[in-house]
């Protein structure tokens, strides 16, 4: 037996850690995770999404963008002017003109519009600007109010879907 008595240990000396966090083989996996994050978010921020965002543009400001506006996909907002409606039932062609006050710009939309498309309305058309100075819309919104007004008595009232349903089977 050794008669020199054990060295005192410092309290401020570090004790080996078994950490299990601290393991050295997950550090690269970590590292390449983060790489992969950061190279995503790039590729989104400076490259893919600029491609693929659409803009909310006025007739106003669409006009002013000039060569940078035509052939970039685009929503179109403002009203449809009075007197500019063209629809081709047969061949399923809209034509009319959107305004903002401002600006006009003329629209074509192939396909049934909503039944709510009307001249003085609100439209909201998407699609792209083509050189030839009308927007070749392939799909038309009709914006409305989302409030529910009832008709005032004394008012014509629409046909009732419920009643004509009854009608209709026989009830």
């Amino acid at each position: 037996m050794s008669t020199q008595p054990d060295e005192p240990t410092s309290p401020s000396a570090p004790t080996p850690s078994r950490n299990p966090s601290r393991n050295p083989s997950r550090k690269p996996l970590a590292i390449g995770a983060v790489v992969l994050m950061l190279g995503a978010f790039g590729y989104l921020a400076w490259g893919g999404v600029e491609e693929n965002l659409v803009y909310f543009l006025t007739p106003k400001e669409l006009m002013a963008k000039g060569e940078k506006a035509i052939d970039r996909p685009v929503r179109l907002g403002g009203q449809v002017v009075p007197g500019s409606v063209q629809w081709n039932a047969d061949a399923l062609d809209l034509r009319f003109r959107v305004t903002d006050g401002a600006s006009e710009v003329a629209v074509h939309s192939s396909g049934a519009p909503p039944q709510m498309f009307r001249a003085g309305i609100g439209v909201v058309v998407e699609g792209k600007y083509a050189r030839n100075g009308v927007f070749e819309s392939h799909s038309l919104m009709v914006k409305h109010s989302n409030e529910y007004r009832a008709p005032k008595p004394g008012e014509n009232h629409p046909a009732r879907i419920d009643q004509s349903l009854i009608r209709s089977s026989g009830a």
